[in-house]
């Protein structure tokens, strides 16, 4: 099927840029929507961030606020991951994350960490699709993805929850 060889192709080829492929001068708030829509494998338009969720997320704390109205290589990482993992996580969870991680280390190797992991993962799934792969079976990949993602999910909860006790982040969790 040739929409599910497109899928395999972008999952084992297209990452983010690397930190030192990052723009490094600031950017406008829609250089930076445009700039983040070309980063990542996208099924559909509700995968973009707009400039009002970027706003939500410096409100929330996830990302600096803009350096005038400008944004720089941080904040273009950080909005990189939270674009891949708003998909499967919330703000709160997410604020956790990189609470944790900006105390543990510097935001390019945080970052660096993130393209790493994301490799793997995106690698894992384009191996996991038989692009010709029969009608009959299509339903059975579905089910098949589904509920890894399904487990997946649970998995990352639960660590997440961990994580956030043995750091003193669990008041983050908490619905405000």
């Amino acid at each position: 099927m040739e929409e599910l060889a497109e899928l395999k192709r972008q999952l084992a080829e297209r990452r983010p840029d690397g930190w030192d492929k990052l723009p490094d001068i600031p950017l406008y708030m829609d250089q930076v929507v445009g700039y983040l829509a070309r980063q990542l494998v996208s099924v559909g338009d509700g995968d973009a961030l707009t400039s009002a969720m970027i706003n939500n997320y410096i409100k929330d704390g996830l990302v600096e606020r803009a350096n005038g109205k400008k944004y720089g290589q941080e904040h273009l990482a950080y909005l990189t991951a939270i674009t891949a993992l708003k998909q499967v996580m919330s703000v709160r969870e997410m604020k956790v994350l990189t609470t944790v991680g900006r105390e543990m280390r510097a935001p390019q190797r945080q970052y660096e960490y993130f393209c790493q992991y994301l490799d793997r993962a995106m690698a894992d799934a384009a191996a996991g699709i038989d692009e010709d792969i029969d009608g009959q079976e299509l339903p059975k990949l579905v089910l098949d993805l589904a509920l890894r993602g399904y487990a997946y999910s649970l998995a990352c909860h639960r660590a997440l929850a961990v994580l956030a006790r043995r750091t003193g982040h669990e008041d983050l969790l908490k619905k405000r």
